[in-house]
């Protein structure tokens, strides 16, 4: 992509505070992506393809940024790695797992991944991995206003099936599932995230 927003870091009454955290996150989003080793080449395309577009729009890990924007999420998978805690998006109605945008106050695109998982999963201790797990980008279907496409950054999480789990304002509900018995029809989108996190779960 070529070109830059006008409107860097979330407009004109973004606060200064504000204005430093978007820098910070943007500044950690562009550490980790350059440091990350992609473990094949659609994934490696879709870094540079990350990257490109962080360079292009230093506001990229705001909503209020451009259409298509960054965000982060957490695959929460139990201590064996044979679950996936998911959640039944209101807006999308569909199964996924946790996440969503970023936030000025946000230390850090981990941190802000891990934040997500926990306000949505209603679990405080999810043990949430340090490494980027896989890359996604998608258009978005349904009513999420002026975001058109997620650019995400995904991480993975561990945490014990008996830990109480809670269903969020923004989800129907909050679910354990086999990994080998996904929801119908998130084969192609969960599948390849679950095996990235299976791989990279302590042994």
């Amino acid at each position: 992509m070529t070109g830059s927003s006008s409107i860097p870091f979330g407009g004109s009454g973004s606060s200064d505070a504000d204005a430093a955290g978007w820098r910070r996150l943007h500044a950690d989003a562009v550490a980790r992506l350059q440091s990350w080793e992609a473990p094949d080449d659609q994934q490696e395309r879709l870094r540079l393809d990350f990257l490109e577009h962080l360079l292009a729009h230093p506001d990229a890990l705001s909503k209020a940024g451009p259409p298509a924007h960054l965000t982060g999420s957490v695959i929460v998978l139990d201590e064996e790695g044979d679950s996936a805690l998911l959640t039944l998006h209101r807006r999308a109605r569909e199964w996924f797992q946790f996440g969503g945008h970023f936030e000025p106050g946000d230390a850090s695109v981990w941190h802000a991944a891990r934040r997500e998982a926990r306000e949505e999963s209603g679990i405080s201790d999810i043990s949430v991995l340090p490494t980027i797990v896989q890359l996604d980008r998608h258009v978005l279907s349904g009513d999420f206003g002026r975001c058109r496409e997620h650019l995400d950054i995904r991480f993975a999480a561990v945490s014990a099936r008996s830990a109480a789990s809670a269903v969020s304002a923004e989800s129907i509900d909050v679910r354990w599932w086999p990994v080998d018995a996904l929801p119908e029809g998130t084969g192609d989108d969960l599948r390849p995230l679950v095996d990235a996190a299976r791989r990279r779960l302590p042994r």
